[in-house]
């Protein structure tokens, strides 16, 4: 999942897209742990794209956040 993807959803969106990394991220970590994970780049792969499906989702809410203000 590439940051330009990301950055054209909305607050919702980004919300549920991190919220289903971090189940896939549990079931990898599961799989690792039973020792039937085949791709153990996965759970890097989930790691980063969590962490960038939330600064994204954090500068959408920062940048919400300051029209809001200036607006009122």
């Amino acid at each position: 999942m590439n940051a330009e993807d990301l950055r054209s959803k909305t607050i919702d969106e980004l919300a549920k897209i991190i919220l289903d990394l971090r189940k896939e991220q549990f079931n990898a970590r599961f799989q690792k742990a039973q020792g039937s994970l085949e791709n153990t780049a996965q759970i890097r792969k989930n790691r980063r794209d969590i962490a960038r499906a939330k600064t994204i989702l954090n500068n959408k809410r920062r940048e919400e956040n300051a029209s809001g203000k200036k607006a009122a």
